[in-house]
């Protein structure tokens, strides 16, 4: 299928099944156009200041707490809305009467929360974003080299990495030995002897190895560092991080085996220290980068410096995988940064199908791992000549990735052929970067490294996938590195009025124009908001200018299908109800490609090469309570297990230094924790969860992610990837498609991934059994039974938990709901 359903095209164009606004503004010439043209969009929200909408009890809040909220926010969504406008228009540098007013608007449409921007603006922005560098406010970039991954992660990004054969240009085998200090004076240090037991500990050592582990793994003194060595003194940040890795890997990449490098840490602030520009949050010490190099030292160096060169092991793209999960494995337990990233891997190479059983393996745990395809690709797997060599290849790649994608969900398969750049032909037009200008900013610059990032992006020049995607899979990005800044809309919340007032589906005429106007005007507001921090100081500052990339989709859209136009789910997939619908988002796409092209010209930038996204929106989404991006609602009453920074001490049961308090607190409240195993010194908590959409009134019109067949979830994405996506200037929709074994085996799993996966640009496609069975050792979402949901929320002392997932609303899942 193209996306298309049979007589959709029609109905789209019959004026009588428009939105509202969508017939008002149908004319690109008339007032309204001419208006906007010389005024900034959102006049529908108003200039005075309105009161914020209200978090989401319960997980809303706590989400607001953890990730959003400063001290002087006073958990007011109205002041954090004041100071993410107030820092994004002051990246224009001026304050004159039309700043102002976007300002007030601006902060209109976030406090009610119809433009939802992202996690990273609501927390980081304010006055000073000026001032700032681009990557604190980036969600999605893309590394071509282990030092800039690590970096990017460091600053909160989610990172993808291509590990096609083409772009590997490091051999570790040819690094340097690789040694390791830290004065016994830092308070971290075992020689304190309150820091001995715990520096064990989070070695993985008893007491007794202690010693041993120390003459062994780490030099004693600077004094007994081999004649010749290179001394690194690795400063306390971010940057500082980075660089002793961009040092490591440069002297790999020039083959200086013959050479030593020291790292002292001396330097780094002591675990429990708090990070200002995280909040306050406690850093992870020295400790955490130790466990990094002496991993690499270990697992990556050693064995690649032993390996057999005509060997399947531990090529050079296998190595730079391991070293790449080494170091997002401390960021991961690094206060509360998260390691997101994506591996992908040409299905051409020779060594697709080791990577293919990698993850399967156990251990590479930090990234999503996905097989590059193309046409060709589907096109050998189908009907190829099983006597050629190539098509022989693919169908290996295919029947092996659905086997391990049938075990544990991964790999999945990405058509790269279909993301923006890749099919433009735009990706290749990036210029070589010479002398390490395309990895540069006034925090960061690139020394030892700059003719290895020259070498990469000659490499990238004539790679057969020149784009890559971000963790999630919404975002097209150069693999040899870029940004793009996201945001979430929310056209339920652009509603005017409190939804008790609405009738789902028939509001007044007046109300839907109000209401349609809101939406639209979020959406540009949101378009000029991303394309300001563009503007900003980066480290792919050149290819930021070159793409003026960005990303804004919707989210809440079944919320919003149901409550403007009266449409379920499946209604949606039925084009004789659901052409209204269609056609507002198609009207929303081309506003927002609209304001970007004109706000480009304005600002003098590129036209964005892509404008329109579906993010999974996970966080953003559960301040209000609403359904992620494009997904439908996963459960009917679940846990909602969040990560804290935080473990019990096992002689005194106490929360250990450095936890997070919020833990104490959700654990006197009565919420269930968990000790994690895989993530080291995290626990998570869990919370009672009943989302929104099933307190509007959809009775057994609710339709939930194990309801929905593989096939209407298909046509789901097709349908948004024609009509909010768009022919051009689209990224992707991240969407989880979840495949129950108990009800489809391995060859029913393979022809749908066949006969459907070629269609769409990207989809995450998820076999789901028993939690236990998966391979993790938690899931984000855990459904339990309406009574034991029931006592578990009696017995928690949290009165905004207990008005988010009392039993009214479990009834009113069931369609007697009291409203």
């Amino acid at each position: 299928m193209d996306g298309s359903i049979a007589g959709l095209d029609d109905l789209l164009s019959a004026a009588s099944h428009a939105p509202v606004a969508a017939r008002r503004h149908a004319q690109p010439g008339g007032p309204a156009a001419a208006a906007r043209r010389n005024t900034p969009p959102g006049a529908s929200f108003g200039e005075a200041p309105v009161p914020a909408r209200a978090l989401d009890p319960g997980m809303g809040i706590a989400v607001g707490r953890r990730t959003v909220f400063r001290p002087e926010d006073q958990e007011d969504f109205g002041r954090v809305a004041d100071r993410v406008a107030t820092g994004n228009l002051a990246l224009l540098g001026r304050d004159d009467p039309a700043v102002q007013s976007e300002r007030a608007r601006l902060r209109n449409a976030i406090a009610s929360g119809a433009l939802l921007t992202s996690g990273r603006h609501l927390q980081h922005g304010d006055a000073d974003q000026p001032s700032r560098n681009m990557e604190v406010f980036t969600n999605c970039a893309t590394a071509a080299s282990s030092f800039a991954k690590f970096y990017l992660l460091l600053n909160g990004s989610g990172v993808g990495r291509s590990y096609d054969d083409a772009l590997m240009a490091v051999d570790w085998s040819n690094a340097p030995d690789l040694l390791v200090f830290l004065s016994s004076d830092h308070p971290d240090h075992p020689a304190q002897s309150d820091r001995r037991d715990w520096f064990a500990g989070e070695l993985g050592l008893g007491a007794a190895d202690l010693p041993g582990f120390l003459a062994r793994e780490m030099l004693a003194s600077l004094a007994d560092a081999p004649a010749g060595a290179i001394l690194h003194r690795v400063a306390d940040s971010r940057e500082g991080w980075a660089k002793a890795i961009e040092l490591l890997e440069a002297l790999a990449f020039q083959g200086a085996r013959d050479r030593c490098v020291v790292f002292d840490l001396s330097a780094v602030r002591p675990a429990g220290s708090p990070i200002r520009g995280m909040q306050g949050r406690p850093a992870s010490g020295p400790i955490s980068l130790l466990r990094a190099l002496l991993a690499i030292r270990r697992d990556v160096i050693t064995p690649a410096r032993h390996r057999d060169p005509a060997a399947e092991e531990m090529q050079p793209w296998e190595q730079a995988l391991r070293l790449d999960h080494h170091l997002s494995v401390e960021v991961q337990v690094g206060g509360a940064r998260r390691a997101a990233r994506m591996a992908t891997k040409s299905w051409r190479d020779p060594g697709a199908l080791r990577f293919i059983r990698l993850k399967e393996q156990g251990g590479l745990w930090t990234a999503n791992n996905s097989v590059m395809v193309d046409a060709e690709f589907w096109d050998r797997v189908r009907q190829g000549d099983l006597a050629d060599k190539l098509t022989q290849h693919a169908v290996a790649v295919f029947e092996e990735a659905t086997r391990c994608a049938f075990v544990n969900g991964e790999p999945g398969f990405i058509n790269g052929d279909r993301l923006e750049d890749h099919r433009t032909g735009s990706a290749w037009q990036r210029p070589v970067d010479t002398d390490g200008s395309g990895f540069r900013s006034l925090r960061y610059r690139v020394a030892h490294a700059a003719p290895l990032l020259a070498e990469l992006t000659r490499r990238a020049a004539r790679s057969h996938f020149p784009a890559t995607t971000n963790p999630c899979g919404e975002i097209t990005l150069h693999v040899t590195g870029g940004y793009c800044v996201i945001a979430d809309f929310a056209p339920l919340l652009a509603c005017p009025v409190p939804f008790e007032q609405v009738t789902p589906g028939a509001p007044a005429a007046d109300l839907a124009a109000a209401w349609d106007d809101r939406v639209e005007d979020a959406v540009r507001l949101g378009v000029r908001f991303l394309m300001r921090a563009n503007t900003m100081d980066s480290l792919y500052a050149q290819e930021v200018l070159r793409t003026n990339r960005m990303g804004i989709g919707p989210t809440g859209l079944h919320e919003y299908a149901w409550m403007r136009f009266g449409l379920s789910f499946l209604d949606l997939l039925d084009p004789a109800k659901s052409a209204p619908f269609w056609a507002m988002l198609e009207h929303l796409s081309s506003a927002a490609k609209e304001e970007g092209d004109r706000y480009a010209r304005e600002l003098g930038l590129v036209r964005p090469v892509t404008v329109t996204t579906i993010k999974p929106s996970g966080t953003i989404s559960k301040l209000f309570g609403l359904t992620e991006g494009a997904h439908l609602p996963a459960r009917a009453q679940y846990l909602r297990w969040v990560q804290f920074k935080g473990t019990r001490d096992a002689a005194t049961g106490e929360w250990a230094p450095g936890s997070d308090p919020l833990l104490a607190e959700y654990e006197t409240r009565g919420y269930p924790l968990r000790t994690l195993k895989t993530f080291p010194g995290m626990t998570i908590v869990g919370f009672p969860t009943v989302p929104l959409i099933m307190r509007l009134g959809l009775a057994d019109r609710l339709v939930t992610a194990p309801e929905a067949t593989p096939g209407q979830q298909y046509q789901w994405l097709r349908l948004l990837e024609r009509h909010w996506i768009g022919p051009t200037q689209g990224n992707q929709v991240s969407y989880t498609l979840k495949l129950f074994t108990d009800r489809h085996d391995l060859e029913a799993f393979r022809q749908i991934v066949l006969s459907e996966q070629p269609e769409i640009r990207c989809c995450a496609v998820l076999p789901t059994r028993p939690d236990h069975a998966l391979g993790y050792e938690y899931l984000p979402e855990e459904e339990i039974p309406a009574d034991s949901f029931a006592a578990l929320v009696a017995q928690i002392d949290a009165a905004e938990a207990r008005e988010a997932v009392d039993m009214a609303h479990l009834q009113c899942a069931s369609g007697v709901c009291p409203i």
